[in-house]
């Protein structure tokens, strides 16, 4: 007969960052395929292999882990594009042309978004996170603008003989070429084009989208 009074020994540090990575990871990535809301604490913590209390253990809530994984993912998508536009930057002496500010901006996306990348599962995330994310998601793309502000800066430099005002619509309507670069949305151009397009060749997808709005600054 067991002893009611001895119980397992509390998990080292190790183990308990292994069971909090396990649930981050299954999470975004049952989120990303299946949607917020037909995803529950079991379905994570099955997928992850742990205790059903795990999620509120590590994260609070649901909602928490939520908010968590879309913080960290959005984070380093923005360092990247961040470090990009610094790089360009420092090619041209502070004042990079404006089809480079568009690519630091553009390429982490499309990149993670290639079939052949582990990160595509990060993307589909922050895609669902735009359309059925929490409200505290949602006050975080309404309000959170500190990431635009340096590529808003150096278009500005880019472009000092357009009014700021057309700097900065300009800018909101390249945003949502990259809003728009829904998986959906490319299966519904494959139809209308008869197959002739292709996302999967990042590069070439890259390409135009940098002619287009590269144009729409310079016009």
């Amino acid at each position: 007969m067991t002893d009611p009074l001895i119980q397992d020994p509390p998990e080292t540090e190790e183990a308990q960052a292994a069971t909090k990575a396990a649930v981050f990871n299954a999470a975004e990535r049952l989120f990303a395929l299946h949607g917020f809301q037909n995803v529950s604490v079991r379905d994570i913590t099955a997928e992850a292999g742990v205790n059903l209390a795990s999620v509120n253990y590590h994260f609070g809530s649901k909602d928490a882990l939520l908010f968590e994984i879309f913080k960290r993912r959005t984070a380093e998508l923005n360092r990247e594009r961040a470090r990009l536009l610094h790089e360009a930057a420092a090619r041209h002496g502070g004042r990079p042309p404006v089809r480079e500010i568009l690519e630091a901006y553009f390429s982490p996306p499309l990149r993670w978004s290639a079939p052949d990348n582990e990160r595509r599962i990060s993307i589909q995330f922050i895609i669902r996170a735009r359309s059925e994310g929490t409200e505290e998601m949602r006050e975080v793309l309404r309000n959170d603008v500190s990431h635009l502000a340096r590529f808003a800066d150096a278009l500005l430099a880019a472009r000092p003989d357009l009014p700021k005002e057309d700097v900065y619509w300009r800018l909101h309507f390249v945003l949502g070429m990259v809003h728009n670069n829904r998986f959906a949305e490319f299966d519904r151009l494959h139809h209308l084009s008869g197959g002739v397009t292709r996302e999967g060749d990042v590069q070439a997808l890259l390409r135009r989208m940098l002619d287009f709005a590269e144009a729409g600054f310079l016009a």
